[in-house]
């Protein structure tokens, strides 16, 4: 482990609306599936509250699905919606804000892609075209019924996120999931208004939930969304291949109701337009950020060698130092840095940092990821 740099920028507060943290560091959204029957139970809430404990300025939970019939992918994977989850989520909040802490939600549907362990849901999955991938079939195509009662679902779940008490809210539009799906060309073969040849015209539903969202929060609780270029289906998958068309993708969105945009890459230090600005040219939350006004959440691999994809894989990780993260930071390329693993399998990882305490930081094994830390 190399020793990092003074980590000051890492540790200024952020405020926004409603929202103010006490630190630039977010916990990562990252999908746990220890909710049955997708109800939060004491251990999920504890999960969190160890985060909120040690300093995490942010934390976002994992991805939480909306009220349709086949939303999730996993058997495991919190519900929020129904009284039972809400209840659980209820705790999961209280126990946040006792120990200091800030927390959003990442409400989501996880459109045609499947899960990893077989489970499937009890209805057909839904998408904007009945596909997970190019040449990749699975379950129906979208009615626009079901696109209204969809964006209505992101809607009220949001309004019961505000009413629960969280401080944010965060979307899920990245990753080849249902959101990025009607964004995707290759998912995306509509021909109605939801459908496309632009990405500036593929990117109303996004629009549309996000309207809706921002109606049922009101004007001051942040929303976030979160986008990626690459997808679970093709890791090398562009949405925008200039900051022309980055700026026609993101800039309806923002006008709708965006406040931060969580710009997901699998590595935060890769040049989003290396061909315009450089090797060391802005990443994705930068390029965001310059274009719209907006602030931004970087994350990708931070803090650990690897990436969070290959852990599946059964990949280990040792730290790594912040030096990239803490010039970028400085340097304002964009407001606040997601950590995932690191965090996922270190609850104290932020104090460590903060502390200097580099010596005690640990090395990631994938088996964390069956267990709740």
């Amino acid at each position: 482990m190399q020793a990092s740099p003074k980590t000051d920028s890492l540790f200024t507060p952020f405020t926004l609306k409603s929202l103010t943290l006490k630190n630039r560091i977010v916990m990562a959204p990252m999908t746990r599936s220890f909710s049955p029957l997708g109800v939060p139970g004491a251990n999920v809430a504890e999960y969190y509250r160890r985060r909120a404990e040690s300093d995490v300025g942010l934390i976002l939970s994992e991805g939480t699905v909306i009220d349709r019939p086949a939303s999730r992918n996993e058997a495991g994977i919190p519900f929020f919606h129904g009284a039972d989850a809400l209840t659980g989520w209820k705790a999961v909040i209280d126990g946040v804000h006792a120990a200091g802490g800030r927390m959003g939600p990442q409400i989501w549907h996880t459109g045609a892609t499947r899960g990893m362990s077989g489970w499937t849901p009890d209805a057909p999955v839904e998408s904007p075209s009945g596909l997970n991938g190019p040449g990749d079939p699975n379950g129906v195509a979208m009615s626009e019924e079901d696109i209204a009662d969809t964006i209505a679902a992101f809607a009220s779940a949001s309004a019961d996120a505000r009413r629960l008490g969280f401080d944010v809210v965060e979307l899920h539009g990245a990753h080849g999931y249902l959101i990025d799906q009607f964004f995707w060309k290759a998912t995306n073969e509509r021909t109605d208004r939801y459908g496309g040849a632009t990405l500036k015209e593929r990117a109303r539903f996004a629009a549309e939930v996000v309207a809706a969202t921002r109606a049922a929060l009101g004007p001051d609780m942040p929303l976030i969304l979160r986008l990626s270029q690459w997808k679970q289906q093709d890791y090398k998958a562009r949405l925008a291949t200039t900051p022309d068309e980055m700026a026609d993708w993101l800039l309806p969105l923002k006008e709708a109701g965006v406040d931060i945009f969580h710009c997901s890459q699998r590595r935060f230090w890769e040049p989003e337009f290396p061909e315009i600005d450089g090797a060391e040219g802005l990443n994705f939350a930068g390029w965001a950020k310059k274009l719209t006004g907006a602030a931004t959440i970087s994350v990708g691999s931070v803090g650990l060698s690897g990436e969070f994809l290959a852990a599946f894989g059964g990949q280990k990780s040792s730290p790594v130092g912040l030096d990239g993260l803490i010039k970028r930071m400085e340097a304002e390329e964009f407001d606040l840095i997601a950590v995932g693993r690191a965090i996922l399998g270190d609850p104290h990882w932020v104090t460590k940092i903060k502390t200097g305490d580099t010596d005690d930081l640990k090395n990631f094994d994938p088996a964390s990821l069956a267990e709740l830390v």
